[in-house]
């Protein structure tokens, strides 16, 4: 087992990244408040990792409530969040009472946001089980759920007590989910560690074979990465936005396609491909630069072309992101790979020629 932590004075937390961690009670019950339990996960993730976690708890003498949602990103919403609410207030929890999201993104996301709105705030722990979560969104306290008008649109800022990254569930994640993590691990290589994008060239086919040591050194690179950043930039008022690059496009793909249509991760791709265009157009990356993105991405099995939504559509659907401001798309782009900037000094004639392009 490796641990970081992410440093928030007293609000840090621990980050335990290792095989067989869901069976770890000793690593859970220090950071419970009281001896109560709601366990929070999907009708995929639970028949396969509920018991395992929760039955060493039960040795412990938690008293564990759980909670089973739909699973899909389409399920993301305010109706489905009020069913946590709901088994909340039936089992009488309290302030005392953590909330643990058993899953990947969705979960992660909607009980982090159930917690920093039940009772006006109550402890939670993030157990990620696909590797999008456990290497972005498990991480830095982000929560919320989506609009019909836009993701992620509704949500607060809540950092879970810990983190308990166990690589072992990788084992079960289909292709097209593993592949959509790897998304965002590349995202860290782009945007501000060009040795480890790199690594990542040489290693791509380490990854796709689910090599326990390739995985969890990209695990923890990415963790390292994002623990950094949001240290640093808690609210996103600075350097954190970098950790949206190809996020303005890709949450552009997701609502215009239909939530769950496109997995996070693969508009995430599109949505970097769409990013390192237009920053080639000013000038700033070259041909050979967008070339090798796009390899990383296709090595990954990862869409590299955006779907054909009408660039009004795409300029639509980016105003909503939560990124605007004073009327203006801010953009992550590329200046090099390993280097980011986030930007609304570009002429809007590019962003659009970029999304004709794509709709060609």
């Amino acid at each position: 087992m490796q641990t970081l932590n992410v440093e928030f004075a007293e609000r840090s937390y621990p980050i335990h990244i290792g095989q067989d961690l869901l069976a770890r009670a000793d690593l859970i019950r220090p950071h419970l408040k009281r001896k109560q339990v709601a366990v929070v996960t999907n009708t995929t993730i639970g028949p396969l990792y509920l018991e395992q976690l929760c039955a060493p708890l039960r040795r412990e003498n938690v008293d564990i409530v759980t909670i089973i949602l739909p699973d899909g990103e389409h399920y993301k919403n305010a109706e489905i969040l009020g069913k946590i609410y709901d088994a909340l207030l039936e089992n009488r929890c309290e302030r005392g009472t953590t909330l643990l999201a058993l899953g990947g993104g969705v979960v992660g996301d909607m009980t982090g946001y159930a917690a920093a709105t039940f009772l006006r705030g109550v402890p939670f722990i993030q157990v990620p089980t696909t590797l999008l979560a456990q290497v972005d969104s498990s991480v830095g306290g982000k929560t919320g759920i989506n609009h019909p008008l836009g993701k992620n649109m509704i949500g607060a800022f809540w950092q879970p007590k810990l983190v308990l990254a166990d690589t072992r569930t990788l084992n079960t994640l289909p292709d097209r989910e593993l592949s959509a993590g790897l998304a965002e691990i590349i995202k860290y290589g782009l945007i501000r560690d060009p040795e480890f994008f790199v690594w990542l060239e040489q290693n791509m086919p380490r990854l796709m074979a689910r090599e326990p040591a390739a995985l969890a050194y990209a695990v923890r690179r990415s963790c390292e990465n994002k623990a950094a950043v949001v240290a640093a930039d808690e609210r996103e008022n600075g350097v954190r936005a970098l950790l949206n690059l190809g996020h303005t496009f890709g949450h552009a793909i997701e609502a215009g396609m239909g939530y769950g249509v496109w997995l996070h991760g693969e508009a995430v791709a599109a949505g970097t491909m769409l990013a390192a265009d237009l920053s080639r157009r000013l000038g700033w990356l070259s041909d050979a630069d967008v070339s090798r993105i796009a390899a990383i991405h296709q090595a990954a099995n990862l869409p590299v072309a955006a779907p054909q939504l009408d660039p009004d559509t795409y300029l639509d659907l980016m105003g909503l992101d939560k990124k605007v401001q004073d009327g203006k798309i801010r953009l992550i782009l590329l200046q090099a790979i390993g280097k980011a900037t986030f930007t609304a000094d570009y002429p809007p004639a590019l962003l659009r020629d970029t999304l004709a392009a794509a709709h060609a």
